[in-house]
């Protein structure tokens, strides 16, 4: 049987910066910028290195999406944080980071035969006619995993690298026990 490969592709984290942002000046001054308060009460700002997107709320919180590593989301908050001392705003502390989830992808070195899975798998949906893979929610995790036949994986609602490893292990020896291989 071929190994399993996962990858780590995004990681969602929250934070505060712990001060009042004025977002139209970030707006009219900050490339890389969408700020449409009618619509959504964020600003949105597209960082190029690393590559990931923030939602900077006036009150200090921030959400960042698309880094694959903690480095990388250590390094975004900084990159925010110097914009902003380019506006004239100190942020002085260091903000907590709490990751919110973590989605990887990957193979698990097995082809799938969805229709037994989606029978005999419990805690899991399979329309093959909406959607070609199948949904499968794993019993004692939080993780929640989009699995297709040709043995690729999507692994979401995790927090960790260990938690996703861990999920991962438990979902191939549970789909062993199930298809018997």
């Amino acid at each position: 049987m071929a190994k399993k490969e996962i990858k780590i592709v995004n990681i969602v984290v929250s934070s505060s910066l712990e001060k009042d942002i004025p977002l139209e000046k970030m707006a009219a001054t900050l490339p890389n910028t969408e700020y449409n308060p009618e619509q959504f009460p964020g600003l949105v700002l597209r960082i190029k290195e690393p590559k990931t997107s923030a939602l900077v709320f006036s009150s200090g919180k921030i959400v960042c999406t698309g880094a694959r590593t903690m480095g990388d989301v250590e390094l975004a908050i900084q990159q925010i944080i110097k914009a902003l001392k380019k506006l004239d705003i100190h942020v002085t502390i260091k903000p907590q980071i709490t990751v919110q989830n973590i989605v990887a992808s990957g193979h698990i070195g097995m082809d799938l035969n969805l229709n037994i899975l989606g029978v005999k798998l419990p805690n899991t949906e399979y329309e093959p006619e909406q959607f070609p893979g199948l949904v499968h929610k794993l019993k004692g995790t939080n993780a929640t995993f989009l699995l297709f036949s040709n043995g690729k994986i999507v692994c979401t609602g995790t927090k960790t690298e260990k938690e996703v490893n861990d999920a991962v292990d438990k979902l191939i020896e549970n789909l062993k026990k199930v298809l018997g291989k």
